[in-house]
C-alpha cells in the first residue's frame, strides 16, 4: 500500500495597511501584509498547520518588516 503524505504551502492572504507608514521612508499606505502558513498533508488533504509566516512589505522603498519588527501600528492594523 502506498501513503501520500508531506508538506506544503497554503494560500497567501495579503492585506493593504492603509493608516500605517512606513518606519524607514514615512510613506503613509504603502504597507503591504502576506501571511503564509505551511501544512502537514495526507492523501493531499490538509491534517493541521505546521507554521505561520507574516511579512510586511512597503512598496515605496522596498523595506521588509518580520514579526520581531512589526510597529504597535503595525500590530493594531493587523
Amino acid at each position: 500500500m502506498i501513503f501520500f503524505f508531506g508538506t506544503r504551502p497554503g494560500k497567501t492572504e495579503i492585506k493593504k495597511l492603509a493608516t500605517v507608514s512606513c518606519s524607514h521612508c514615512e510613506q503613509i499606505g504603502t504597507l503591504t501584509l502576506s501571511k503564509s502558513s505551511n501544512w502537514f498533508h495526507f492523501f493531499w488533504i490538509k491534517i493541521f498547520k505546521i507554521s505561520n509566516h507574516t511579512i510586511i512589505e512597503c512598496s515605496h522603498c522596498k523595506r521588509v518588516y518580520f514579526e520581531e519588527e512589526f510597529s504597535e501600528d503595525m500590530k493594531r492594523e493587523i
